[in-house]
């Protein structure tokens, strides 16, 4: 089952189960489309991996299976100075 991640790990923007902007790598890194295209050029920093959109889990299954609440941050690896 996804963890679907609730926020982008370059720029910790909120990305909501339902976010179309939202996309993930094999390992479910999570990232904003804004960051993949700008930031990490389609390459994911952790694996190396290219990045697929981020299933949207229905609603009636995200009370059964709710999203992850763990956000993971790490602005230094993704092609962005740390503010």
């Amino acid at each position: 089952m996804l963890e679907l991640r609730p926020n982008c790990e370059c720029c910790d923007k909120d990305l909501p189960p339902d976010a179309q902007d939202a996309l993930i790598c094999t390992f479910e890194c999570t990232f904003c489309a804004s960051c993949v295209d700008d930031a990490l050029a389609g390459v994911c920093p952790n694996c190396g991996g290219n990045f697929t959109p981020r299933p949207i889990r229905p609603a009636a299954m995200l009370a059964k299976y709710p999203a992850s609440t763990r956000r993971v941050l790490n602005p230094e690896g993704c092609g962005r100075k740390a503010s």
